[in-house]
């Protein structure tokens, strides 16, 4: 997996290409929440729209991701994901803990509101 990072009016845009699959992919999510947290950063987007695959390992580094984030007095939505991903969200019903946006852009227009 490959983590592209960028920014969009309020918010940053982390991009995550290939397979979701937990372990050393986890810690350098983890590390670059972090990064983003220590810069005073606090409205993240992770795109999801090149994850052709996510395991159980994937979602928990997700759902890692998103306490760090709330921990950290901010939030982290998510976008783009593909209809595997979608239901593999629904079935777990992790669907009801991330907000999902069909794009980027409405993700980030959200955190105007």
């Amino acid at each position: 997996m490959k983590i592209k990072q960028r920014e969009a009016y309020n918010a940053v845009i982390l991009e995550l290409k290939g397979n979701v699959m937990g372990g050393p992919d986890a810690a350098e999510l983890n590390t670059a929440l972090h990064n983003l947290l220590d810069q005073s950063k606090k409205n993240v987007v992770v795109d999801l729209a090149d994850v052709k695959f996510m395991n159980s390992s994937g979602l928990g580094m997700l759902i890692g991701g998103l306490t760090t984030i709330r921990n950290g007095g901010g939030e982290l939505k998510l976008a783009n994901a593909a209809e595997k991903i979608q239901s593999l969200l629904v079935i777990t019903k992790l669907i009801t803990i991330f907000e999902h946006y069909d794009s980027v852009d409405s993700a980030v227009e959200s955190f105007k509101k």
